[in-house]
């Protein structure tokens, strides 16, 4: 079995299978927390997916995409938890 069929029957998949549940999660979220959870896991697979192409056509922008993009996930998870520290406190 080479990479490139592995990526192709078995991760991408399970990545396929892993947005449709996120994608519930996201639709059925008890709470905004939830949802926001939820998003930030979306972007984590948006960027294992972009991973997997880059490799597959041979195609290094799209790591510098991958990276900007886990970038600014971060800073918007960081941004959401501060946001609802502050309204605890009010």
């Amino acid at each position: 079995m080479t990479l490139g069929t592995y990526f192709d029957y078995v991760i991408l998949p399970i990545l396929t299978l892993s947005v449709l549940l996120v994608f519930i999660r996201i639709a059925k979220g008890p709470s905004v927390v939830d949802r926001v959870v939820a998003l930030d896991v979306m972007i984590t697979i948006g960027i294992g997916i972009i991973t997997i192409y880059s490799i597959r056509q041979n195609q290094e922008v799209l790591l510098d995409v991958a990276i900007i993009l886990a970038l600014i996930a971060f800073l918007g998870t960081i941004a959401f938890s501060y946001y609802i520290e502050k309204q605890k406190d009010d």
